[in-house]
This record gives structure tokens, C-alpha cells and sequence, in this order.
């Protein structure tokens, strides 16, 4: 399988890094926004292309991996690349979901191409999870908790804030509601009772950390509904200490089944690295989108249409004989 990458940042290395591992494919082309001549992947002779050249390479690619951001990036770029390739995404803003599906939906049918969107690990494998656990035990309830890890969004919000030269922020797990899951009490449970978030602040030379502190706990729809912990470190801590990109999470439902028979489902992912994880979710769903757009589907899909063979690269005999 011919794969290119489209944006070379976390995500679009964390790619690279994922199809050395997989013997079936071969990263043919990246393409990027800036100059080509700028960047040196970490895969010897691979070509660097603009994105001007999306045409040209239509008949080289077989899967386009692209890896830009949901707020802006997606939007655009997925119905643009879905005209030239069957693609693979990351689109995540769960609000829009329905909305980026029908652009991607008609955006491939016109292309006559493949396009799975909203891959990784949630969107993506938890939401496997929960529709799993949810068929499994209808009469329960299904909780999600995120972290211990890094909020690229929560951590910009910081930054942005006067005062502020740089900042990292953790979403933490609260134990206590986790343990009132487990014990299958099936809690009613905020947002803000299932997560607390913690900073870590490098300010300025000078700036005033009482009110850096005041405006970061109380950011309306960031911070202002939570137990909000805030760390003044140095530079020198934040890049020595901080200088990763952790994240994972769980998911877990509880029900009963017959009278006082409780059932308790709980599924963890624990990562060093976001993007990487995420980018080793991509390269086997664009296994997948090969495998459909050979047999001549096209049209959007998410991951809940996807048989869990066409993910892997050994045989239904070997998979039968192996795992099932």
C-alpha cells in the first residue's frame, strides 16, 4: 500500500514512525504547507511535496493520512483531498461530527473515494468501547474519564493569558469518582466531578502570579468549573519535566443483567505519547480504506462501519487461528 502524509508535525511524524513497523505499506510522498526544502523526514528519500500538488500525485497514493488539526485544518483540507484520494483523519471535535460527515460523505462519493474520519483513540477506539459496552449491558450507565495527560487546548488557553511566557496543562482523572463507578453504584456524575485540571505555569520576568492564577481559575469554559491546581516553575523545569506529550484514559459501564447481578465492563488506554498512539490508529484504518476502496466503495465511514479484520494485515485464516 502506497501512503502519504499530509502535515508533518506530532502527528505526521508519529505516522512516519508507525509505517516502519508495518511490512504492507510504504510511505511514498509527504505533503506539507510549507516549504518542502525545510523539512527532513525521518524516512531516508521520501519526497516532500507543496500542496499544490495534490493532482500529480493522485495516481502515486493509494492512502492519504492527513494530519492537520480539527479547528481549522480538517474542515478544508478533508472534503479538498477526498476529491484527489481515499483518506484517513483525525478529526475530533465531537459536536461536529454529523456535520463533517456529510461534507466527507459527499466529498468522496464525488471523488469516488474512501474516507474514514474521527480515527484514533477518542474519537476512535473508546468510541468502539462505548458502543460495545452500551450493546452489551443496554441497562447501566457508561462513564469516560481522560488522563492523566496533556490538553493541547487547555495548555494554549494558558499561554495566551498576559503574563504567561509558557504553560502546560494536565486533564487528571478524580479517584474517588472512578472508584464510585467501579463499585457499581452507577453515580450521577458532572463533568467536573470526574476530572480536575493542573498547570504548570513558566511566567514572565516580573508578572503578577496572583492575578496569572485568578485568570486562569477563573476561564470560563476551561477552568472556571473545576478544582483547578496552579504550578509556578522555571523554563528549565517545564522543558526537563514536561517536555512529552502522555495522555490515556478510561472507559467503563456498569448495569445489571438479572435482578442484583451488576456487571462491570472497563477498557484503559495509559500512553507516553499521544500522537504516536494516534498515528499507529491511523496507519491501520487506512489498511482498511484500501481494502474497501479495492473492492469499489466509496463514500464516508467512521469507525463504527469498519470490520475489525480489514484493520489487521494477517489473514482471516491466521486471525481465526490466532486470536479468535
Amino acid at each position: 500500500m502506497r501512503i502519504g502524509i499530509a502535515g508533518y508535525g506530532n502527528l505526521g511524524r508519529g505516522v512516519e514512525y508507525a509505517l516502519q513497523k508495518c511490512n504492507d505499506m510504504e510511505l511514498r510522498a509527504i505533503v506539507t504547507r510549507r516549504e518542502p526544502s525545510t523539512l527532513t523526514p525521518v524516512t531516508e528519500g521520501v519526497p516532500v511535496y507543496g500542496a499544490d500538488s495534490l493532482e500529480k500525485l493522485q495516481q502515486e497514493i493509494d492512502v492519504m493520512i492527513l494530519c492537520g488539526g480539527s479547528a481549522t485544518d480538517l474542515p478544508e483540507q478533508g472534503p479538498a483531498y477526498a476529491k484527489y484520494f481515499n483518506t484517513v483523519d483525525s478529526f475530533d471535535t465531537h459536536a461536529k461530527i454529523p456535520t463533517y460527515f456529510d461534507t466527507m460523505d459527499a466529498a468522496a462519493k464525488a471523488g469516488k473515494h474512501i474516507s474514514i474520519f474521527s480515527v484514533g483513540w477518542d474519537p476512535g477506539l473508546f468510541s468502539l468501547n462505548r458502543l460495545y459496552a452500551e450493546a452489551v449491558l443496554p441497562q447501566g450507565e457508561s462513564y469516560t474519564f481522560w488522563g492523566r495527560g496533556v490538553s493541547q487546548g487547555h495548555s494554549d488557553a494558558i499561554r495566551r493569558i498576559p503574563g504567561v511566557k509558557n504553560a502546560i496543562q494536565y486533564t487528571v482523572p478524580i479517584p474517588s469518582a472512578m472508584e464510585a463507578v467501579r463499585s457499581g453504584s452507577c453515580p450521577v456524575l458532572t463533568t467536573a466531578q470526574k476530572h480536575k485540571r493542573e498547570c504548570f505555569v513558566v511566567p514572565e520576568k516580573d508578572a503578577d502570579l496572583g492575578a496569572i492564577q485568578k485568570a486562569i481559575c477563573e476561564m470560563p469554559n476551561y477552568f472556571a468549573e473545576y478544582e483547578t491546581v496552579v504550578h509556578f516553575i522555571s523554563e528549565k523545569e517545564l522543558q526537563e519535566e514536561h517536555n512529552k506529550m502522555p495522555h490515556g484514559g478510561f472507559v467503563m459501564r456498569s448495569g445489571i443483567t438479572a435482578e442484583h447481578t451488576k456487571q462491570m465492563i472497563e477498557y484503559s488506554l495509559k500512553l507516553d505519547s499521544n500522537p504516536e498512539f494516534t498515528a499507529g490508529v491511523l496507519v491501520c484504518y487506512a489498511r482498511a480504506a484500501f481494502r474497501l476502496a479495492q473492492k469499489g466503495e466509496t463514500g464516508a465511514r467512521t469507525v463504527f462501519d469498519i470490520a475489525p479484520a480489514l484493520l489487521s494485515p494477517k489473514s482471516s485464516s491466521e486471525l481465526r487461528a490466532q486470536l479468535l
